[in-house]
């Protein structure tokens, strides 16, 4: 089951260009929002990372005003894991899970989790916060991803995983943003 402790989000190539070519982009967002909204209030560490950022934008303004505090790591291989300052982070936080959501989900997505899994982590895909440029791929990408060990989620069930109890001290706060 999963628990805040020695768990990250990570954020993966929401930028604006990459963004406008997705399916379902609002719900991406809509559901990126979320899950930077319980990472704070749950103090679970967000890496955020940017694919080559000069050719294809920022993350969106939308969800970097969110991420104050929260430097972007800049990349050019498709996988997080090919970058040496995510990598260190990755180390240095002395995780055992990472929660990854972004774009998209047959390529980045997919290679940062294989690499995240072979590095020993366990890995929770949220499945309603990815997305490809078609439903086929987002399909393709998730159900690869499910067979090589990642555990596939929704923002829904990863928020009361999380939480375990209505009785925990951020249920009432949390459970709203779902609503």
């Amino acid at each position: 089951m999963l628990t805040a402790e020695n768990t990250c989000l990570v954020i993966i190539d929401i930028q604006e260009k990459l963004l406008r070519v997705m399916q379902d982009s609002e719900q991406v967002v809509k559901n990126t929002t979320i899950l930077i909204q319980i990472a704070k209030a749950l103090d679970i560490p967000i890496l955020c990372c940017q694919q080559v950022p000069k050719a294809l934008g920022p993350t969106i303004e939308e969800l970097s005003s969110l991420l104050t505090g929260v430097e972007s790591i800049n990349k050019s291989t498709f996988s997080c894991c090919g970058d040496e300052t995510f990598m260190r982070k990755v180390d240095r936080l002395k995780l055992q899970t990472a929660i990854l959501c972004g774009i998209e989900s047959h390529v980045c997505v997919f290679q940062t989790a294989m690499d995240l899994i072979q590095h020993g982590l366990y890995v929770h895909v949220v499945a309603d916060a990815t997305s490809s440029r078609t439903h086929e791929n987002k399909s393709i990408g998730i159900n690869r991803m499910a067979k090589e060990g990642a555990v596939i989620t929704s923002t829904e069930m990863l928020l009361f995983e999380l939480l375990h109890d209505a009785k925990h001290e951020k249920f009432r706060e949390l459970s709203k943003l779902i609503k």
